[in-house]
């Protein structure tokens, strides 16, 4: 399976990026192929344009898109999953990711009218979070992750979407991250072996 990575984290001294790297061997080791975009190291330009606001609120698929939107798009295309790999900031993914989201999910490609992008297999989110699973849920901010995501930005454009989220991992507690961290790094390689 050819698989598309998306990967946003600021540092690469983190443990989102331990979990990266660790989701990235288990699917070498599977013998899948692997296309990369780590949107820090890239510099991607997340901020919408005037020209890219005006195509999109008026679906005009006639507007010009920008070579690095063209590019992730035929990424996209040439994929038969995609993976995001990020942390959480304030319930929702860093603004390099969410910027993605706004540029390479545009009019004609991901939607309205007649959208050419294709139905990929699976769509998974990897989710490092340093609030603990219950206080997620007992928040809502994992369901409200989980409603953005599956249910706004991927939908109907993946067969299967799934988030994961590898939680209690915040540096409040050295001692539940020390804990928690090489548990999810396992499930992170067992992620990338079965996908």
């Amino acid at each position: 399976m050819k698989v598309f990575i998306v990967y946003c984290h600021p540092s690469k001294d983190s443990f989102t990026n331990d979990v990266y790297k660790s989701f990235e061997r288990g699917l070498r080791d599977a013998g899948h192929e692997i296309i990369i975009s780590d949107l820090y190291d890239m510099n991607f330009k997340t901020d919408i344009s005037e020209e890219e606001y005006l195509r999109e609120t008026y679906y005009r698929i006639d507007g010009i898109k920008s070579k690095d939107v063209l590019i992730e798009q035929k990424k996209i295309q040439s994929s038969d999953a995609i993976v995001f790999i990020y942390p959480v900031f304030w319930t929702e993914a860093p603004a390099k990711l969410v910027g993605w989201f706004d540029r390479i999910w545009t009019t004609g490609f991901a939607y309205k009218p007649d959208p050419t992008m294709k139905v990929l297999e699976k769509a998974l989110f990897i989710v490092c979070a340093g609030k603990s699973m219950k206080s997620l849920i007992e928040t809502g901010e994992k369901s409200a992750m989980e409603t953005v995501m599956l249910g706004d930005r991927i939908r109907d454009r993946a067969k299967e979407k799934e988030m994961v989220i590898f939680d209690n991992v915040t540096h409040w507690n050295e001692e539940a991250r020390s804990e928690n961290i090489p548990l999810h790094l396992s499930k992170a390689y067992e992620m990338g072996i079965k996908f």
